[in-house]
């Protein structure tokens, strides 16, 4: 398969001498996460997901898809976090992609607990054709559990106790947790989120290929541009392997006090690829009361909001760019005899190359006013490209808080705000 993502350093202000001193560190960390894959307790599962994943329940979510597809209009997802952005990441950057083959529409709830937009989702779908794939491990998370309570009793009302379960689906753990023994009881049909992949990791799985596949993207591809990553970045030698030295790279600006990272883009359909990336990077790394501080930016439409803190504000930041050199479509920009907006001089040019030179410019500007910036070039976005950056991400995630000195793969603090919550609603009265 042909490698379509490459790590740009240019502008980094980083030399190739400082990344290669970490590579004895990251020599030991890639060992001891391959060494860890096998204990679950260790939620390393999705080091070697790409090629170790369950075949038989693959074949079931293409299954549970074309069902889905052949019966309903809407898909509802009930999920919040890593139960929902994984799969929400890949279908939004990849809904312009011309081989869809889906009518299916996904709605997303349970990521929030704002009464008017369940009340916009209930009217949304009252005379539409629904199922509902509800994701947890436990169940018992709060903004999900409600939703699915409430869309469980709408289902049951439009369909029927019998038919309600025919459309219904649940991703959870095996054999134990809330909501699987409501799958249990009820007869729903199950996926499994394997126990030693945590959440934010778990988009390669049921969890985030259900929802794609309904979507009608191509999780054959997902899954072999994952494996290709998988392999591409098995090599412990920090000379060749992109996703450590993106890892190293971050690391080296963090202890230069560059404490906040903005991933940007210049294209919109990937906001929820960075939504993504901020859960992963902001749950792995941000412990102990360190971390960089996960952002996100969608250029050139956050020039004109946060342009201006960005080249003259505090200089703690830096960018890590996605760069998406080849489109699917273009405009060609027209001629006009009057000119009163005086854009004449790019008549006869391509949107897109008026927006590589925004980025371009804008580079150039935000590092000249000491703002590092990484580049990522992404030759095309496809559904390769996007198993490809899924794992690309993730594997850097856990070298990145390795290297400074976190478990990557625990959340501790979440469940400080959940404890407050539920004390002044009065569960435990």
């Amino acid at each position: 398969m042909e490698n379509n993502i490459k790590l740009n350093l240019e502008y980094s202000g980083i030399s190739n001498h400082e990344i290669m001193t970490y590579s004895q560190t990251v020599k030991k960390v890639h060992k001891e996460l391959n060494d860890s894959t096998e204990d679950k307790k260790n939620f390393t599962g999705w080091v070697n997901w790409p090629q170790t994943y369950d075949k038989k329940e693959y074949e079931k979510i293409k299954k549970i898809a074309n069902k889905i597809k052949g019966d309903s209009n809407i898909l509802i997802v009930i999920g919040i976090g890593g139960s929902y952005l994984g799969a929400r990441a890949a279908i939004e950057s990849l809904k312009y992609n011309k081989e869809k083959q889906s009518n299916v529409e996904i709605l997303y709830v349970g990521n929030n607990l704002s009464a008017n937009y369940i009340n916009e989702i209930i009217d949304y779908v009252s005379d539409k054709e629904i199922s509902i794939n509800v994701i947890s491990k436990s169940g018992k998370t709060t903004e999900p559990a409600i939703a699915f309570r409430i869309f469980r009793n709408l289902m049951e009302n439009k369909y029927g106790i019998d038919g309600a379960r025919k459309r219904i689906f649940v991703t959870t753990t095996k054999r134990k947790g809330a909501l699987y023994k409501i799958a249990m009881q009820e007869k729903y049909a199950k996926l499994s989120i394997p126990e030693n992949i945590g959440g934010r990791y778990s988009v390669l799985t049921a969890v985030g290929l259900l929802p794609m596949a309904v979507a009608g993207i191509n999780i054959d591809k997902i899954m072999e541009g994952a494996k290709f990553a998988q392999e591409k970045y098995s090599d412990d030698n920090l000379k060749y392997n992109d996703c450590y030295k993106y890892a190293v790279a971050r690391n080296i600006l963090y202890e230069k006090n560059k404490n906040i990272e903005i991933m940007g883009t210049y294209e919109p359909n990937l906001f929820y690829f960075i939504e993504w990336w901020k859960q992963l990077y902001g749950e792995s790394e941000g412990k102990n009361y360190s971390g960089i501080f996960p952002s996100g930016a969608i250029y050139t439409t956050d020039l004109h909001s946060l342009g201006q803190y960005v080249q003259e504000g505090r200089r703690n930041l830096f960018e890590t760019i996605l760069n998406v050199k080849n489109t699917d479509s273009d405009i060609i920009i027209n001629y006009d005899e009057e000119n009163l907006d005086e854009l004449n001089y790019i008549a006869g040019k391509p949107i897109s190359y008026v927006n590589q030179k925004a980025m371009l410019g804008t580079i150039q500007a935000h590092v000249d006013g000491d703002v590092p910036n990484i580049i990522i070039d992404i030759d095309r976005l496809d559904e390769t490209t996007i198993g490809h950056l899924l794992y690309f991400f993730e594997k850097s995630c856990a070298m990145s808080g390795n290297l400074s000195g976190i478990n990557p793969f625990d959340q501790p603090g979440v469940e400080k705000y959940k404890e407050n919550m539920f004390n002044l609603l009065g569960k435990y009265k």
